[in-house]
């Protein structure tokens, strides 16, 4: 019978704490994104070789597909390190899925009195903690970068709109009052938007790689030859595009959030 559990299986423990198939396929994308890291950075060479030209196209093309969001060099270099590092996490995660032995490869453990066969290794973005973790992160980051940037009073101004308000008391204006009203509510339902941000980012993320390793399961148990190929090829693009969807939007909260209020923000290019 063909079964992926929605929740990671654990594979071993550590003390009470459980090491699950998706956390081993995570640390292994981590250690080989840190292994190119350290090679470049040590092996930095003024006449570059194929390897670090190889490095250097990669990050040049990500930049200037940043500038396409950001429309601004400097800011694109300031978030590719974070933007960057989360978009081939996720594609090399994403790609090991699809490598020989994912999901077949395992040890039989006895559930519910029947022998199963737990797997050592999972794509580790069709675990929902680590997407919501990584979407969590995002959302936080982009925040704290608001603050760094404006200062944490104008930045929770953009949710907390009390000094309209104020302004539109000492005016004694109703029409003022009225409209601070409304983008006081505004703000409030933009700060419910920002938990929006961490499921739909979680949630995309997730549904489409485990839907993936769910479809690719029931075709390698009908067929194990041939027939799964073409699927392979439809998740290799899946993969592509989850990573470049998941780094893109991450990189649009951080530049909004690095921006000044809507009020303020108009009435500077008003000026």
């Amino acid at each position: 019978m063909v079964n992926v559990p929605i929740a990671a299986e654990a594979v071993f423990h550590i003390g009470s704490f459980p090491v699950t198939n998706a956390q081993i396929n995570a640390w292994i994308a981590t250690g080989l994104i840190a292994i190119v890291v350290l090679l470049v950075r040590f092996g930095l060479r003024e006449a570059p070789r194929k390897f670090q030209n190889f490095v250097e196209f990669i990050l040049e093309n990500m930049l200037g597909f940043f500038d396409q969001v950001t429309g601004d060099r400097e800011k694109s270099k300031r978030f590719l390190p974070f933007a960057g590092t989360m978009f081939l996490f996720i594609l090399i995660s994403n790609f090991m899925g699809l490598l020989p032995g994912m999901g077949s490869i395992g040890i039989w453990e006895l559930v519910h009195g029947e022998l199963e066969l737990v797997p050592i290794f999972r794509p580790a973005n069709s675990d929902l903690n680590l997407t919501l973790a990584m979407a969590l992160t995002s959302v936080v980051a982009s925040h704290a970068l608001g603050i760094s940037a404006l200062g944490f009073l104008r930045h929770m101004g953009k949710f907390f709109q009390f000094a309209g308000i104020w302004k539109a008391l000492k005016s004694l204006n109703p029409i003022a009052l009225f409209t601070s009203f409304i983008e006081f509510f505004v703000g409030l339902i933009e700060l419910i938007g920002e938990l929006a941000k961490v499921a739909s980012l979680s949630l995309r993320l997730f549904g489409n790689i485990f839907a993936g390793e769910v479809l690719m399961t029931v075709i390698g148990s009908m067929m194990a030859v041939f027939v799964p190929l073409p699927f392979m090829g439809l998740e290799l693009i899946v993969g592509i595009v989850q990573a470049t969807v998941f780094a893109l939007l991450t990189l649009v909260y951080l530049t909004i959030m690095s921006l000044p209020p809507h009020g303020e923000h108009a009435q500077e290019r008003a000026h």
